[in-house]
């Protein structure tokens, strides 16, 4: 199977946890052929250069969303005329959407409105998509989109949509400069409709298009589904319209309310077009419900993690200093370290004995900025106590990372205390805290994101911002050391059960064939001499649905969209009688004797009782 990765700032490039997944997964995956679109987000990215990739990675192409490409296109009146009409159709879609409710979704309306809402929400979901894969064919006819996503023509069409009469009063507040913000957000995230992916030797020639996210990197897998018929598998394990929630708190209302309202459509089309949604956690899935995901379409696949780094640790907990606390991440403000300090200077009344172990530095310059911050708050907390009169004091808490020699791995991080802390206040999947459960750890967490459904009853939640009854659970585990070896003994099982690289391969290798059973094949496999290869195409490619459905239909490749709707009449015209017996393409006839064998009839479609046209016909579903 030949499968089109779709990543947008990961994979292949050397960053974060998203691209670790993608290589796990395509590594676990041998037996398939990789083609890799990535979408860069920074020169810094590119500049980092690339994983070692395996040899199932056949080709790799790239595209920025950082730098501004222009091909120089000038549009006549025509083209702009047709970017004029989209673009306007589609920010009209976005001023009209309610702040605070997602497009698409359940009780976004009024009562009043309640029996009408059903078909209004289907008609601005289906002008959205509309105006998107408008504006991908107008690209793909005259290119020149980067330019005129940029141009004056897009903030007026922009600012009409905000002064119509319908539009929500955050929209109609918006002023030019936000105006201006709004639309140079949209021109980055509408990057991928000029690109040239979607033809017979790019996305074409995939089988099936897996997007390693949603939003903008989900968007060439649609654009792959609209003009190629590749079916779209989409994996999340954090909803973008959540992140854009939490980011960017300094933007006016007006340019959030917009933005939100771009994304959540967006989201709401790819889950609508895509064949089979994985969140990685329950509390994505819930925020894909409600984006508007439909529930039979839904699975969930845990995050592959590889366990070999943390064996050893996970092998001898008794190594652990039973009074040491460790929290292991990035720091950063979500992370509410100042909480966690507040709550181990409770912890040290109680158990004077404990120390803290920070591990982890900042990503940008506003983690160091908190880092700076939390160590001051560390020195008037804990000023440095000594033993003695004649002994040097020292802080009981630590700010350290690792790759030194005395934490070489976050696997010795870990291993260097009895207790991992997490005091998050936003978190998507903590994938520290699975780390720490394969080592054995217990935890003692706050209930944020799938913290509750990552470790289960393996360790003590309480609520964020909390510091006391942080403090109180962590006591309770220092002072019981059986009960933290059970809930670190639960921890590891659990992981090694749900949260391995294994588990998270052999689920994909079962959806890649499960969505591509439910596909028709889209073309024929050649040799060199032009003659078909045997068994090119897998048998249940040729399955029109689950093997408990009712009998296939045929579709007319490339006709007109009524032959996709409904079963196509065939008939026969029977040289000798001009009889025409009745049956369904595809399907047995009931008249057996007035037919020869299926294998030497010839099918036509029929459209009304008198026109009759020769068409090729092929088995499926479209």
């Amino acid at each position: 199977m030949r499968i089109g990765l779709l990543t947008e700032g990961g994979y292949p490039y050397v960053s974060g946890e998203a691209g670790l997944w993608c290589d796990r997964l395509v590594r676990g995956l041998g037996q398939h052929e990789f083609d890799v679109y990535a979408l860069t987000r920074s020169e810094r990215q590119e500049a980092r250069g690339w994983v070692p990739l395996p040899p199932q990675v056949s080709r790799v192409r790239t595209a920025s969303l950082w730098d501004a490409d222009d091909d120089g296109v000038v549009y006549g009146r025509r083209a702009r005329r047709r970017f004029a009409e989209h673009y306007g159709d589609l920010a009209a879609t976005l001023s009209m959407t309610v702040p605070g409710q997602v497009p698409g979704a359940a009780g976004t309306v009024s009562r009043a409105d309640s029996e009408a809402a059903p078909d209004q929400s289907a008609l601005e979901a289906d002008r959205f998509a509309n105006a998107l894969y408008g504006l991908a064919e107008l690209a793909r006819d005259e290119g020149g989109l980067p330019r005129a996503l940029r141009s004056e023509t897009a903030v007026r069409a922009l600012e009409r949509a905000c002064r119509a009469p319908g539009a929500h009063r955050l929209a109609r507040e918006a002023r030019v400069p936000d105006l201006l913000t709004v639309a140079a957000r949209l021109e980055r995230a509408l990057r991928p409709l000029s690109l040239d992916w979607y033809e017979d030797d790019g996305l074409g020639a995939v089988d099936l298009c897996h997007a390693a996210s949603g939003g903008t990197a989900a968007l060439p897998g649609l654009l792959a589904r609209h003009f190629c018929e590749v079916p779209l598998l989409v994996t999340e394990y954090g909803v973008r319209l959540r992140a854009h929630y939490l980011t960017d708190p300094d933007s006016s209302p007006s340019i959030r309310a917009l933005l939100a309202a771009f994304h959540g459509r967006l989201a709401a089309e790819t889950y609508r077009r895509a064949a089979l949604i994985t969140p990685g956690n329950a509390h994505a899935r819930r925020w894909q419900e409600r984006c508007g995901a439909d529930r039979a379409k839904l699975r969930t696949v845990h995050p592959g993690m590889d366990a070999t780094p943390f064996a050893e640790a996970g092998e001898s907990p008794e190594c652990a200093d039973p009074r040491t606390l460790v929290w292991v991440g990035r720091v950063e403000p979500a992370k509410d370290l100042v909480s966690l300090l507040h709550a181990f200077a409770e912890i040290r009344k109680e158990e004077p004995g404990a120390r803290l172990r920070i591990v982890g530095g900042p990503a940008d310059p506003e983690g160091a900025a908190y880092l700076a911050h939390c160590k001051g708050l560390a020195a008037q907390l804990f000023p440095d106590e000594a033993d003695g009169p004649h002994a040097v004091g020292s802080n009981p808490v630590s700010f350290e990372e690792t790759g030194g020699p005395e934490l070489p791995s976050r696997a010795d991080a870990y291993a260097s205390g009895a207790l991992v802390v997490l005091s998050s206040v936003v978190e998507g999947f903590p994938a520290g805290l699975v780390e720490a459960m394969f080592c054995g750890r217990a935890t003692v967490s706050t209930d944020v994101g799938a913290v509750v459904e990552a470790i289960g009853g393996t360790g003590l939640v309480v609520p964020p911002r909390n510091p006391r009854a942080l403090a109180e659970a962590c006591v309770a585990l220092l002072r019981d050391p059986e009960r933290r070896a059970r809930l670190g003994a639960a921890a590891r099982a659990r992981a090694l059960e749900l949260f391995t690289v294994e588990q998270n391969v052999a689920a994909f290798h079962g959806i890649y064939f499960d969505v591509l059973s439910r596909t028709p094949a889209r073309r024929v496999v050649l040799d060199e001499s032009g003659e078909p290869v045997p068994f090119s195409a897998p048998a249940e490619g040729h399955v029109p649905g689950r093997w408990t459905e009712g009998t296939a239909r045929a579709a007319v490749r490339g006709g007109p969209g009524w032959a996709t709707d409904a079963p196509v009449r065939a008939t026969v015209r029977d040289p000798a009688s001009e009889k025409v017996p009745t049956g369904t393409a595809g399907g047995p006839n009931p008249d057996a004797s007035d037919v020869g064998p299926p294998a030497a009839v010839p099918l036509t479609a029929i459209d009304g009782p008198s026109a009759m046209t020769s068409v090729p016909v092929t088995e499926g579903v479209r």
